[in-house]
């Protein structure tokens, strides 16, 4: 399941459409899901229990923990997840922590 604010589910396609444009794919699946079903390209993991906290982190300790360049409020951000639930919740959760 994937999502993002403007187009709460969007379609594979629409993905790689996406990712084309520099947004930042974040899934929130959990490390073991990762390892078992596999990592998507160019993705980076977030378990929805660490969002709120890696969201709120220094930039600087965003990049060493997550090898990634911390998102800015109005950055384009995408969620995926395995089946859209926790996906639909990281986006609540990071629009309630200002990002549009």
């Amino acid at each position: 399941g994937l999502c993002a604010a403007q187009e709460p589910n969007l379609s594979y396609q629409e993905l790689k459409d996406l990712k084309k444009a520099n947004v930042l794919h974040i899934d929130v699946r959990e490390r073991w899901e990762i390892d078992r079903f596999g990592k998507i390209p160019e993705s980076i993991n977030i378990p929805l229990g660490e969002l709120v906290e890696a969201l709120q982190m220094d930039p600087t300790d965003f990049k060493q923990q997550y090898n990634q360049k911390m998102p800015s409020k109005s950055d384009p951000v995408v969620f995926s997840c395995l089946a859209g639930t926790r996906s639909k919740q990281a986006l609540g959760l990071a629009m309630s922590l200002g990002f549009s």
